[in-house]
């Protein structure tokens, strides 16, 4: 579903939140359940999602990258391709990650790799030996896997 759809609303960065707010009052009024006529409760309904993934400049931030994800981009949807096993499925998953990062936060995604590194290069430099580092470590490179994904373009086809 089109949330700027559902509130009528041009899918562009440049939305602000008083846009939303105004859209969201309208399409209210028009179609709530408690009006005289009944409204339309499967339209006040899509408007109320809409409005709930809209309202902050970080809802339509992601809405707009889901719409970008969701259109053609060239590179194959996984198909049967990907129903031969793990190994083939994690090939192309590699192989949609530069696309992934170039529709994502690329600068954000630079700036996590780098605190990660820096944090893991100065932990073994300060307390190297110690059963310590090598957790550190770790939890750095976790850190980055679990944090990286929100950094990144939603797969081709979700």
């Amino acid at each position: 579903m089109n949330p700027f759809a559902a509130l009528g609303l041009p899918a562009t960065a440049g939305i602000t939140d008083a846009d939303v707010r105004a859209a969201w009052r309208d399409l209210a009024a028009a179609t709530h359940p408690d009006r005289g006529d009944g409204g339309n409760p499967a339209a006040y309904a899509a408007a109320a999602y809409a409005y709930a993934q809209l309202r902050t400049a970080w809802g339509r931030a992601e809405a707009l990258a889901d719409l970008a994800a969701r259109a053609p981009t060239g590179i194959p949807p996984p198909g049967p391709a990907t129903r031969h096993g793990p190994a083939r499925a994690a090939w192309h998953a590699v192989a949609l990650l530069p696309a992934r990062v170039r529709r994502g936060r690329p600068a954000r995604l630079a700036i996590r790799t780098v605190t990660a590194i820096a944090v893991a290069v100065l932990t073994v430099m300060v307390i190297p030996g110690t059963p310590s580092a090598p957790a550190v470590v770790a939890g750095c490179a976790l850190w980055w896997a679990l944090t990286a994904r929100g950094d990144l373009a939603p797969p081709p086809g979700r």
